[in-house]
């Protein structure tokens, strides 16, 4: 008698199961960003920030169209290699992923949005600013940051205005996201007056900048504008100091980060570093910013570097149009996604115009005082 209701238990148990699991939804969302290379520790945080948002909609137990969802996410590196980019973008699509989030950088991302649009598979990216991103007629691209027209603009501007710039160098780094800040910079300096002295460039992989740094040091510049990432401003800020120039170092927000002190060893003077992230909380939004930034700390025992908050908006914008659409089909929810109004994000409101990109998207200012980085202000 024992064995048979043991029987009629198991049997019990595995219906039981079997219904739950026909119940359960498994999401996959996609993350690409350079986990490996000289900006591993930005790919990193962008990573973290993602794997952040899953694990809190994992907890909240989620439905979409009746169902618990489980989310699952399949992490990719690209190396912030174009190449690779496109092939982690095809591995994505070829795991039936159902949104993804990144790529970190524009020269990744841009790519990179063909494979998901043939796919038909949303793509929000938390940090890529060439404005070509969202401009090439796709349907499945979004982002959740200003792009370089409203951010090199904005510095180039700045430089006259208000660091009173009358010799002013600009250096990039030849990748679609250096140059094109660059370019934008050079606009926003024009338009307020302003004379550009010398335009030089490198490579994202440079170390030495010996050569460069002579010939702009012989117009005696007041600022230099680099268009690129923190792990060549680093070494470029050691090297201005050992040649004697004493300029303003202005960057986007790829030299924007919690790093850079330690990447320029020492060589910073206070307030001789403005840069501005893509994004930006005042008021009331600022205790939801810091709120992540401690669990964030606590979740990882790392400090956030510049784009992991966005990384968790970008994926909870994801859900929430999933949510809203019942249904994790990107072609059911993506018209939702195109639709998204006053999202209630940690980076602020986010609304998408025709063409995917956020609407009156913030900046933040900042300079680096002790090391630390100091929030100068926040311009729409």
């Amino acid at each position: 008698m024992q064995v048979k209701l043991n029987v009629i238990v198991a049997a019990a148990a595995a219906l039981l199961a079997g219904s739950l699991q026909a119940q359960e939804l498994v999401v996959k969302i996609g993350h690409v960003g350079p986990t490996s290379g000289g900006i591993a520790h930005l790919g990193k945080d962008n990573e973290n920030g993602a794997r952040m948002a899953i694990d809190e909609l994992n907890a909240k137990g989620v439905m979409i169209g009746g169902k618990k969802a489980k989310f699952e996410l399949l992490a990719e590196d690209d190396a912030g290699d174009p190449k690779q980019g496109t092939a982690a973008a095809q591995k994505l699509v070829d795991s039936k992923v159902a949104g993804v989030v990144g790529h970190l950088n524009s020269g990744t991302s841009i790519p990179a949005s063909k494979v998901y649009s043939d796919a038909g598979i949303p793509q929000v990216s938390p940090s890529a600013t060439n404005p070509k991103f969202t401009r090439q007629g796709y349907k499945t691209t979004f982002r959740v940051v200003a792009d370089d027209v409203h951010l090199g603009g904005t510095l180039g501007r700045y430089a006259v205005e208000q660091l009173k710039g009358k010799t002013i160098a600009v250096i990039d780094d030849r990748t679609a996201y250096g140059q094109g800040v660059a370019d934008e910079f050079e606009k926003g300096v024009k338009s307020k007056g302003g004379k550009i002295a010398k335009r030089e460039f490198t490579n994202d992989k440079a170390t030495d900048f010996t050569a460069i740094l002579t010939s702009i040091k012989a117009t005696k510049p007041d600022v230099v504008f680099y268009g690129g990432m923190d792990a060549v401003a680093g070494p470029m800020i050691r090297q201005m100091k050992q040649l004697g120039i004493n300029a303003k170092f202005m960057g986007g927000d790829g030299i924007c980060s919690g790093e850079l002190p330690k990447l320029a060893a020492g060589a910073m003077a206070d307030g001789q570093v403005v840069c501005a992230e893509a994004g930006g909380v005042e008021g009331a939004q600022k205790a939801g910013m810091e709120k992540f930034k401690a669990d964030f700390k606590k979740k990882f025992n790392a400090d956030v570097q510049i784009y992991a908050p966005y990384v968790y908006d970008a994926t909870n914008v994801l859900v929430a149009a999933m949510v809203k659409a019942g249904s994790a089909d990107p072609a059911k929810y993506l018209p939702v996604l195109a639709k998204t109004t006053d999202y209630k994000g940690v980076t602020g409101n986010i609304t998408f115009d025709e063409k995917g990109d956020i609407k009156n998207g913030a900046l933040t200012m900042f300079t680096y005082k002790g090391d630390k980085r100091e929030q100068i202000a926040v311009v729409r």
